[in-house]
């Protein structure tokens, strides 16, 4: 990376960072249904042996990191915080990063006691791409923060992954924009593994 962090803070396993990773990312407003996908595509890359990487964010992000923890595996997750780790944000969050804090990884660039400013969220979203072998955004608008992460991905040459949705659907039109720029549509979790020729089991 070109602005690689030059120290990072991290809670929980650390042999979670020797298991290829896959990003998932997407609306902090997320539909029930985008909330269901992003759980179950957590959940079918983790039995396939991969890990699950997001933001800790509410909506999609969240919906990863269960549907990881949902698999059961030894380690399924890793949480990127926009925070030092002495917070959780959102707060309503803490029962999940105390779960992943013992069943994966956390990690932030911010050593405790600093002051969250709106631009670290940006800044985990690189981290996000640089940890993962490809980037999935489950849904997205055209101006949210998971166009930052596959932009990232893209940059630091790893694979970017879309699922598509309905046209009427606001939360489709990021996906929709990163599949005619080039991003794989994904409509099952085998679309992944393919493009990552990734197959542990």
């Amino acid at each position: 990376m070109p602005d690689a962090p030059k120290e990072i803070y991290c809670q929980g396993n650390l042999e979670a960072l020797q298991i290829p990773g896959l990003g998932i990312v997407g609306s902090r407003q997320a539909s029930k249904e985008g909330v269901a996908t992003a759980a179950y595509f957590a959940k079918a890359v983790v039995k396939q042996g991969l890990m699950v990487i997001s933001g800790l964010a509410e909506g999609i992000d969240s919906a990863a990191h269960q549907g990881a923890l949902q698999a059961q595996a030894q380690l399924s997750t890793i949480a990127i915080c926009g925070t030092a780790l002495d917070r959780c944000y959102p707060s309503k969050n803490q029962a999940l990063f105390e779960t992943i804090a013992r069943q994966g990884l956390l990690i932030s660039e911010y050593p405790p006691g600093t002051i969250t400013k709106p631009h670290f969220f940006r800044q985990r979203n690189r981290l996000i791409a640089a940890l993962s072998l490809g980037v999935l955004v489950v849904e997205a608008a055209l101006k949210s923060g998971s166009l930052i992460s596959a932009k990232y991905a893209n940059d630091l040459g790893r694979e970017v992954f879309a699922i598509p949705h309905s046209i009427h659907q606001l939360q489709a039109m990021g996906c929709h924009q990163l599949i005619k720029e080039g991003a794989k549509l994904v409509e099952r979790p085998e679309d992944i593994f393919e493009e990552l020729r990734f197959f542990q089991k």
